[in-house]
């Protein structure tokens, strides 16, 4: 009965979603529209889809191969996080872990927002539970999770074994609640632009929820990457595939909506632009699930197969986005304009970031998308690959590194005072770097120099904002835009690193053998067989040997039975300097080993960074919360 229970609970918060929804829109008059009804609705919708997401997390802990989802997803002696993480590891139970985060996130804005006009909230509300009706509609009709399946099979088929990794129980979640989070700015520019309510009110309550979702979708990411890094086995951090890039332009677009919210909060400057950026960020949320569940890619991630799915996604794509762009060009004219700025001052520099991170938007957009245009249009197969996107992005990102240079020390408004001793630190230790770079290694391209340079001269600058304050006084959230700034010149410094001085070796080797890479010898010493909890495997026993320091690396070849999978398992070995990375692969005729050994320097620098990034933004966060609280606070008082 908890398959039975869980499908009913979607059916009821499918038809709240729709009764909110006509109370939005005016159904009832004004007495159905009173937003106390609405709120209750948004919270009713949200605790149903949460009851039936849990119910479907227990179905598979459980191993009821009953569910035709739990029977193709899972397998009774698979350990418990791969039971829990094969949940969302499908196209059925992604889209409901997708739409249970829609309706909570509705449900808290209707608990706690208190900033907007009873009717701006509602027209928003409306637009969240639009949002979700249309995916529940997927879900019951297209795409049900728990369809039964007569007669019950004795076991499932099993987790896709790239899939079973603890890392995959968190990166998919993580990415969804940052998508979600920005769908709540989308209704609420909805809901601005019909109320025609565009100014710094509605940016204040959009911020949290923007930060937040640029915070969690810079850890997904960045946790996504580096799984790719140590799961695949092929050695890199980022491929430039499809999937990639549909979690890549949500987070450049929501960076570039951070920026414009905190002009239109503080300034009421960039409201039409901010309006726009809320609505193209979430679009490209969800573009993005029509590329992974629409069956056009093949990737490990893209789960559906099934055209009439994709169809079903690419008509609420039309609908959502269509819509929300005719809205803004029929409404936009009702929208004040903002308050006025100079070119040289805080408010142009995060123009110039916006346009930047557009045009980088607008680069990933088109390399992802025109392969599959075009093979639509005359069936060819393109490809747009890793050569494209490096050397058209990779000079416009480290533009707008050096933009992070200047912007943060210009004021709002006007800068009339000399720019140059402000960015003295920077140039200084840019200038260093570069000579360095060209006596000790003469051999690297002009894109790696420039990163490095411009990376370790953003380490200082980041700070500056922070120089001259008494820094127990100064807010939180001006540590947190360092921290981020600084976390950035972090991980451009890895991935210059990385770029200038990988060494890559492909190895036919016996063993005994010995192997020199960067500055370790390797040593291939055994291949023994090892069985895990569900599966079975050859593992190398490799010697590193570095001046006095010894390191064993074991890396594995391993045989999944449910589904029939072999994956490489590589082994990495961490030191402040570096990575050293081994792959183990199939064995020749002559009793022969391939191996695959990379000497990454630096290359954690890029990791280390993101987190950095996001915990920059967590404070941040953090400090725009507290200011809130303490000034509701203190408006309440002062109203007693």
């Amino acid at each position: 009965m908890i398959a039975e229970a869980g499908l009913a609970a979607l059916w009821l918060a499918a038809a709240l979603a729709a009764l909110q929804l006509a109370l939005a829109c005016g159904l009832g008059g004004d007495q159905g529209r009173r937003i106390s009804t609405v709120r209750a609705l948004a919270l009713s919708q949200g605790l149903l889809t949460l009851f039936a997401f849990g119910a479907l997390i227990f179905l598979f802990l459980r191993s009821d191969m009953s569910v035709l989802l739990v029977f193709e997803n899972s397998h009774s002696q698979k350990p418990w996080l791969y039971k829990f993480a094969g949940t969302w590891g499908n196209h059925e139970g992604s889209m409901l872990l997708w739409v249970a985060v829609l309706a909570v996130a509705g449900a808290i804005v209707a608990l706690f927002e208190r900033r907007l006009g009873e009717r701006t909230l509602s027209a928003a509300l409306g637009a969240q539970a639009a949002l979700a009706l249309g995916f529940f509609a997927f879900l019951l009709f297209a795409s049900n999770p728990f369809e039964r399946l007569s007669p019950a099979p004795l076991d499932g088929r099993g987790l896709n074994p790239l899939l079973q990794d603890p890392g995959l129980a968190f990166h998919p979640p993580t990415l969804y609640l940052g998508y979600v989070g920005l769908s709540v700015a989308f209704s609420l520019a909805v809901g601005g632009l019909v109320r025609s309510e565009v100014g710094p009110a509605i940016a204040r309550a959009m911020r949290p929820w923007v930060l937040g979702a640029w915070i969690l979708l810079t850890l997904g990411i960045t946790a996504g990457s580096y799984w790719a890094y140590y799961e695949l086995g092929w050695g890199g951090w980022w491929f430039w595939d499809p999937v990639e890039n549909a979690s890549l332009m949500p987070w450049l677009a929501a960076t570039a909506l951070l920026h414009s919210i905190n002009v239109l909060a503080a300034r009421g400057g960039l409201r039409a632009w901010t309006m726009m950026l809320a609505l193209i960020a979430f679009s490209l949320s969800m573009i993005g699930t029509f590329l992974v569940r629409s069956g056009i890619l093949t990737s490990v991630h893209a789960f559906a197969v099934d055209p009439t799915r994709g169809t079903f996604i690419l008509c609420l794509l039309a609908l959502y986005i269509g819509g929300a762009l005719t809205l803004f060009a029929v409404r936009i004219a009702h929208v004040k304009e903002g308050a006025p700025f100079e070119i040289v001052s805080r408010e142009g520099g995060l123009v110039a970031n916006n346009l930047l991170l557009s045009a980088i938007l607008g680069i990933v957009f088109v390399g992802t998308l025109y392969p599959l245009i075009a093979e639509a249009s005359s069936g060819e197969k393109l490809s747009v690959g890793a050569p494209y996107f490096n050397s058209v992005a990779s000079p416009l990102a480290l533009l707008l590194a050096g933009l992070m240079l200047i912007a943060p020390q210009l004021k709002w408004r006007r800068d009339a005072a000399p720019i140059l001793p402000r960015l003295a630190p920077g140039l200084l230790v840019a200038l260093a770097v570069l000579i360095t770079s060209f006596i000790l290694a003469p051999q690297i391209g002009w894109l790696p120099r420039l990163g490095l340079s411009i990376g370790a001269a953003l380490l200082p600058a980041s700070l500056l904002p922070l120089f001259g304050r008494s820094l127990r006084r100064t807010p939180l959230a001006v540590w947190g835009m360092a921290l981020a700034h600084f976390g950035v010149a972090v991980a451009i410094l890895g991935m210059a690193s990385d770029s200038a001085f990988t060494e890559e070796k492909l190895a036919v080797a016996r063993l005994g053998d010995r192997i020199e890479i960067g500055p370790w010898l390797v040593e291939f010493r055994d291949v023994t067989p090892v069985a895990g909890p569900n599966w079975s495997a050859l593992e190398a026993e490799l010697r590193a040997s570095r001046g006095l320091g010894v390191t064993i690396l074991e890396p594995q070849s391993r045989f999944f039975a449910e589904p029939p999978t072999t994956t490489n398992e590589a082994a990495i070995d961490t030191s402040w300097n570096g990575q050293l990375y081994a792959v183990l692969g199939e064995q020749d005729g002559q009793g022969r080993w391939q191996l695959r050994l990379w000497w990454k320097p630096f290359v954690t620098l890029i990791w280390l960074g993101g987190i950095l990034i996001a915990l920059g933004g967590t404070l941040a966060l953090l400090g725009r919360l507290t200011r809130e609280r303490r000034q509701r606070i203190l408006g309440e008082e002062a109203f007693a």
